[in-house]
């Protein structure tokens, strides 16, 4: 999460932080795992287990913008996680709506898990807003955020449920657990089809230009390895051939001695 008022980040890809760790990361891996998520053997439980926050109520899906920053400046971090959750509605539907050669049923569910507001590094960094007098404020309000947060204990209780009540397992997929129990959901547009297909479009353009530019990058970093690798073996070559002289030169002049010995001896 990111600190309010701090200094803009971006990615590697050169992404918004919470548009590239929140969604897009999640999006891409789930789209590579599809094929073998789908493949399990019927009798395997399989739970994909997606963790959001309550301010995915604050967020705006409708305010998404085609490029590398796509989010609305201000309520970054709950738009990423109420994209996240639509897709994973959207992803679950996908995984029912395939036909399995075996005709069982599917047997992968998306779980998606709010543990609530924790006492984590994260929250910490977010609450101090990364700055000295933040967390020097925060240490002073200490008791009180000990009343009202959670600690990293009680917050991941949720998600091990989810990950462990076999009563889940006997359940149909996309579900959302809070406070170790099932929700409802706060935003009608998590299992809206069309949003849910928009976002999907777009994330899948977006991916392909990434792994576009990520590619010529690759090839101009390989072309100018390659160019280095080339310099090294010119300057390489006059040292190889100088070696070698010094050598030839060197054996040349110990013959010599050892012929004028010889010669001394046979006078």
């Amino acid at each position: 999460m990111t600190p309010r008022f701090s200094m803009p980040i971006e990615t590697n890809d050169g992404l918004e932080p919470c548009w590239g760790i929140n969604y897009l990361a999640n999006f891409q891996l789930l789209s590579i795992l599809s094929p073998a998520l789908r493949a399990q053997p019927h009798d395997r439980d399989v739970r994909i287990v997606l963790t959001t926050c309550a301010g995915y109520v604050g967020g705006d899906l409708g305010a998404i913008k085609d490029t590398k920053w796509p989010l609305p400046k201000g309520r970054e971090y709950e738009t990423s996680k109420l994209a996240l959750m639509c897709f994973g509605y959207a992803f679950q539907s996908l995984l029912d709506s395939y036909d399995r050669p075996d005709k069982k049923p599917n047997n992968a569910r998306i779980l998606i898990v709010d543990p609530g507001f924790s006492r984590t590094p994260g929250m910490r960094r977010w609450l101090t807003m990364g700055s000295l007098w933040g967390l020097l404020v925060y240490l002073m309000m200490w008791p009180f955020w000990w009343l009202i947060l959670k600690s990293p204990d009680m917050g991941c209780q949720s998600i091990l449920g989810a990950v462990m009540d076999s009563d889940l397992n006997r359940r149909q997929g996309g579900r959302f657990i809070k406070e170790c129990k099932e929700a409802k959901l706060q935003r009608e547009e998590i299992t809206d089809k069309k949003v849910a297909k928009e976002l999907w479009s777009f994330s899948e353009r977006q991916i392909a230009a990434l792994e576009k530019e990520s590619a010529l990058r690759r090839g101009l970093a390989l072309q100018k390895r390659n160019q280095e690798q080339k310099q090294d073996r010119r300057h390489e070559v006059p040292g190889v051939t100088a070696g070698a002289s010094a050598l030839w030169t060197s054996n040349n002049d110990r013959d010599a001695i050892v012929a004028s010995r010889r010669g001394r001896t046979s006078v």
